[in-house]
């Protein structure tokens, strides 16, 4: 009867034992997504505030995802600036009228107002839940909470107005808690799964978007031509190396979809190339002529393939 009674107090003595640092602490939110780092040209980002369209209109829940997302811009390298849905609206309209033909370009291009700007990025915070979810063992009570949030955004292209990313993403953060025969730590309101949850889904998304960006290939156009110097719209910020070759190309006729009427672009047609030899501050670079003779202001520039 004493063995029996030693060997049950040992067995309590070492459930304790076991368990003891989940029924002190308990879990810390789970979150798997690294942060995104973008390495490529320096771009300047309107960041448009989330729309909440949350079927139960989670009160904040749009300004948080657009706080965070803010901050991950910031982290990854990129030069967010907060914009109005409305002011982008009119610009996007005038510069699709101006496509079109519908309105004269005249001596402003819409499309200059936002030489600062070069993507825009908009969405909605579309779904958000929290629940718990609990299993009971010998000696032994564990709950966790649960998160979970769908984001829907874009990634737009200023100048041309087209969507480059549309997509819809996911996020979840789970926090753990127990306790040992019954004197163990309970899952209360936690404010910051929500936070953790948005993260999650933005990190993602955001990862997408700075694959989509390190995709597109160095653009600009030429600023001034003096003799065998032409300076063009780049600097520090396009991170170009010294002695890059870039390709010059003059836009010609403008390509019009004849169902729709509204243009495709222009046809284009390569008339030299250029090496970067300097830059003279964040956004101005200059380079010398390789070859061509008839290199002029607003010709187009793009990066030479190896």
């Amino acid at each position: 009867m004493k063995l029996n009674t030693k060997g049950i107090a040992l067995t309590a003595i070492t459930v304790a034992t076991i368990f003891g640092s989940a029924v002190m602490a308990g879990a810390a939110p789970s979150s798997e997504v690294a942060e995104p780092s973008y390495h490529g040209p320096s771009h300047t980002i309107a960041l448009i505030k989330f729309n909440n369209k949350t079927p139960s209109k989670v009160l904040g829940i749009g300004e948080s995802a657009t706080d965070i997302l803010r901050t991950l811009l910031k982290v990854a390298g990129l030069e967010p600036i907060d914009v109005t849905e409305d002011g982008l609206r009119e610009q996007d309209e005038l510069i699709r009228l101006q496509q079109s033909g519908t309105v004269k370009t005249g001596k402003k291009n819409a499309t200059d107002g936002f030489d600062a700007v070069d993507y825009r990025i908009q969405g909605a915070v579309t779904s958000y839940s929290e629940v718990e979810e609990g299993s009971d063992m010998l000696f032994y009570q564990k709950k966790t909470q649960v998160a979970r949030v769908v984001v829907d955004y874009s990634l737009v292209d200023i100048a041309s107005g087209k969507s480059l990313l549309a997509e819809s993403g996911t996020g979840e953060i789970r926090k753990e808690s127990g306790g040992a025969l019954g004197f163990g730590s309970k899952s209360t309101v936690d404010t910051g799964l929500r936070e953790g949850a948005l993260r999650n889904a933005l990190s993602k998304a955001l990862n997408k978007m700075i694959d989509k960006l390190n995709g597109i290939p160095f653009q600009s156009r030429i600023l001034l031509v003096e003799n065998q110097t032409v300076v063009i719209k780049a600097g520090e910020k396009s991170k170009l190396p010294i002695g890059t070759r870039l390709g010059v190309f003059r836009a010609g006729q403008e390509l019009i979809d004849p169902e729709s009427g509204i243009s495709l672009g222009k046809r284009e047609k390569m008339i030299g190339e250029l090496s970067v030899t300097a830059h003279q501050n964040e956004r101005v670079t200059e380079t010398s002529i390789i070859s061509g003779s008839d290199i002029k202001a607003g010709d187009i520039v793009r990066v030479m393939r190896p």
